[in-house]
């Protein structure tokens, strides 16, 4: 491969930007667990924000992480159709949504909607914490995807 078509790392070429980046997705994860987000949720809404920005990477490091916090293999499967099943609760349907309208950003009328319903399930702490989630998911995911990270078959 030459110079000019092989993959370069962004976070490694650039590693003080990319601590930068994760002290913020700390800080970030941090402000949804004293929100009262457990750790299950968190890995549920990023794992929902990788699959809308088709980030392989991301969405094989949050499945593992997701199922060791508890999550179920079904919850997983149906996680694309969340919407069109019962399995999960009003806030995490809120949580969801409001994860999806961060990721997407719809137009403006869609995205009050999503966040007036949002609110009505959610507090200010947790509406700012998932919104803080979906940003910086939204940021790893582009970072994985640019650079190419690869996903590695697990042993």
């Amino acid at each position: 491969m030459s110079d000019t078509t092989q993959h370069i790392f962004i976070d490694k070429q650039h590693p003080a930007v990319w601590r930068a980046l994760n002290g913020l997705g700390l800080k970030a994860r941090e402000a949804a667990e004293e929100a009262g987000i457990d750790r299950k949720t968190i890995e549920l809404l990023y794992m929902r924000i990788s699959q809308i920005n088709g980030c392989a990477y991301c969405l094989d490091m949050h499945v593992q992480n997701a199922v060791d916090a508890g999550e179920t293999p079904q919850r997983l499967a149906v996680l694309p159709a969340w919407r069109e099943t019962a399995l999960f609760t009003e806030k995490e349907r809120a949580f969801l949504a409001l994860a999806e309208s961060v990721t997407e950003l719809p137009d403006h009328c869609f995205r009050e909607q999503d966040e007036a319903s949002a609110r009505e399930h959610l507090s200010a702490d947790e509406f700012s914490a998932v919104n803080w989630l979906a940003i910086t998911m939204n940021a790893f995911n582009r970072v994985s995807i640019v650079s190419h990270h690869p996903v590695r078959r697990h042993r």
